[in-house]
């Protein structure tokens, strides 16, 4: 089962990621909203739209837009619509 793993606390968990250009977007009920602060970068795909970022604090760590997700994705991305994807040295398992 993917987890995505920052810090040695477990962020996300499931098994119904959505994997888009290798990445697995968790699923947003998978994920542990008490390990994200949202953050105020954003950035734009020409096929997926426009991305929104938290940052990851895991015991008073921060790993600044190291997650990111489409609150309103293009047509052609809607199955990740509010997944959530990590980067930035957060380990993705599974």
């Amino acid at each position: 089962m993917p987890k995505a793993i920052w810090n040695g606390k477990v962020i996300a968990e499931s098994e119904h990621t959505e994997q888009v250009e290798g990445n697995h977007y968790f699923p947003p009920d998978s994920v542990n909203r008490d390990l994200l602060r949202p953050n105020d970068k954003t950035t734009i795909c020409p096929w997926k739209g426009t991305a929104s970022y938290y940052d990851v604090v895991v015991d008073g760590q921060v790993n600044a837009a190291a997650a990111w997700y489409y609150p309103d994705p293009k047509p052609a991305a809607s199955n990740i619509a509010h997944h959530i994807a990590f980067w930035r040295g957060v380990q993705v398992e599974g």
